[in-house]
């Protein structure tokens, strides 16, 4: 991997805008009824559609718009890890009012299934124009790479989380930070534990919790030991990253690749303040912090990552199918 160099990322974005399965544990039920209908399987052009949509309300502070569009499960990452479900989501976007030059677009558009229920939705947004939040105006990013995961909801698709970091020209910054694949140097301070501001099962009381924090501590020590075959054990079928440049990988085994072709001095990882939000009871998604200690490219590598991981079991084991790094 070529030698990078640091940026400070904004922290405003365009935001639309044991080891098995419990026992009793089975696919969630089709609990649609006759007044409607099943939603067929999404393709990734209706999905960027409804995520224009989500944008333009997003740039004229509509609320409004979101109460349908996300999940009553909804979380997103802010500022320093901090957690927002659905009415904190929709009561930071109606402060926002932006001005946003015609021409903006949405591409690099990549759609993965994680089961029948639940898509991933990854893309480029690229914007010219302010925002306004908290009555403080700032330029918005551009360009910033996008996830959202879709879940079925009867006749319709809505958003289960959505997070988004900047894409970083890491060749075209000042200084070289420490980067190696599944952690990266974060460019911001330190800053309060994650906070818990909705219903959801925190580590230690909630033996699924427990799991899924056991399971990405795996991961990132089989990272930190680049192991491969581990990473491939732990691992979905379906798996897909994104790092706090705006990186993205969009299959199993160039994710892998990156994770266990690095050549930083890892000391100790560490992974800490799990919270998981059930979709169904076979997905799962995990909030977290994480941390790495040691030398990548002469610099020391620091930390807090603030991470979403989507997790899935498909019958024997909880296994990682997504994964997003946040500063």
């Amino acid at each position: 991997m070529n030698k990078v160099t640091a940026v400070v990322l904004t922290a405003i974005a365009v935001l639309f805008a044991g080891c098995g399965a419990p026992a009793g544990n089975a696919p969630a039920k089709n609990t649609t009824t006759n007044a409607s209908k099943p939603a067929a399987a999404p393709t990734a052009d209706s999905l960027i559609a409804l995520e224009r949509q989500a944008n333009e309300a997003y740039f004229e502070g509509d609320a409004k718009f979101f109460e349908s569009m996300l999940s009553d499960k909804f979380v997103t990452l802010g500022p320093g890890g901090s957690r927002m479900d659905k009415a904190a989501t929709m009561n930071m976007i109606g402060g926002v009012r932006c001005d946003i030059k015609d021409g903006w677009k949405l591409d690099e558009v990549n759609l993965s299934p994680i089961d029948a229920d639940t898509y991933i939705l990854n893309y480029k947004g690229t914007f010219d124009g302010n925002c306004t939040v908290d009555g403080k105006t700032e330029k918005a990013p551009s360009p910033i790479r996008s996830t959202t995961v879709w879940v079925r909801s009867d006749d319709k698709w809505v958003a289960a989380f959505h997070g988004k970091n900047q894409i970083i020209d890491l060749n075209a910054a000042a200084s070289p930070p420490a980067q190696s694949g599944l952690v990266q140097k974060s460019p911001v301070k330190d800053k309060n534990a994650v906070s818990n501001a909705m219903p959801s099962n925190p580590a230690g009381e909630d033996p699924v919790t427990d799991t899924l924090v056991t399971i990405e501590r795996s991961v990132w020590e089989a990272w930190k030991a680049t192991d491969a075959a581990k990473l491939e054990e732990l691992t979905n079928k379906d798996l897909s990253f994104v790092d706090i440049f705006g990186n993205v990988t969009s299959t199993k085994a160039d994710t892998i690749k990156l994770w266990s072709e690095h050549k930083c001095e890892v000391k100790s990882v560490s992974v800490t303040d799990g919270v998981r939000i059930s979709l169904s009871p076979t997905v799962s998604i995990l909030t977290f912090r994480g941390n790495a200690e040691g030398i990548c490219y002469g610099q020391a590598m620091g930390g807090p990552i603030y991470g979403t991981s989507l997790y899935i079991n498909s019958g024997d084991a909880w296994k990682l199918a997504f994964t997003m790094n946040s500063p």
